[in-house]
């Protein structure tokens, strides 16, 4: 969708600053902000996709005035209610009303190490052959979802390069909105700066994302 995290190539935000030596977290709360997401995610009840959509849907004044903690925990919220787990006026309240929904697992101290280091792999096989070699020509589909999609706004309707096939992957796209895996074959595409800022672009430098087979079709296709 394209929401106010879709930031690539806009305009009036200032210079990227990096914090020398920035720490893990900048406040306590933000400890806290992450153990609960975490926490929550292992109930079983969405998926990694599902939670950056609930992200995306932050409405734009709150998102781009929010850190990147408080933006997990509204995104938290909705799907706590989402799902039944509390509802609005729980959460306003700070207090318990009902009973709600049970999880299908808890995250308990002792298993936090062992999730961590296993993390959340994506890669799926598949049976069907890729679509796309490297040194093949591809354009990205022009489309605008209002669901969940992992193709950047500035990289939509461009010629590019095959890089790299990198294996097949769960489909996000599809994933974050109930409607299963559907893997497919994920490419890195290379664009020249001209392809992706038009005219008066440094043509010397060349930008590469990760697209899903169906985000492309052959160059003139």
């Amino acid at each position: 969708m394209n929401g106010p995290h879709d930031l690539g190539g806009q305009m009036g935000f200032g210079a990227v600053a990096p914090e020398k030596d920035e720490p893990y977290f900048h406040a306590e709360w933000e400890k806290r902000a992450l153990g609960l997401t975490l926490s929550c995610g292992a109930f079983g009840a969405w998926n990694i996709d599902e939670s950056r959509h609930a992200r995306e849907n932050i409405p734009p004044a709150s998102y781009l005035s929010a850190s990147y903690y408080e933006i997990w925990t509204r995104a938290l919220e909705v799907l706590l209610e989402r799902h039944g787990f509390t509802s609005a006026a729980e959460i306003e309240s700070g207090h318990r009303q009902f009973d709600g929904a049970a999880p299908k697992r808890v995250l308990k101290a002792d298993m936090v190490e062992g999730v961590l280091a296993k993390g959340g792999p994506c890669d799926r096989p598949l049976d069907q052959p890729a679509r796309f070699a490297i040194g093949d020509r591809v354009k990205t589909r022009n489309f605008n979802p209002t669901t969940h999609t992992r193709l950047p706004r500035y990289a939509r309707a461009k010629v590019g390069v095959i890089e790299a096939v990198q294996g097949s992957f769960v489909f996000p796209d599809d994933n974050a909105h109930g409607k299963g895996e559907n893997p497919q074959w994920v490419y890195t595409v290379v664009f020249d700066g001209g392809e992706i800022w038009g005219e008066g672009a440094d043509t010397s430098l060349t930008v590469s994302i990760d697209a899903w087979e169906s985000y492309l079709v052959p160059a003139g296709g």
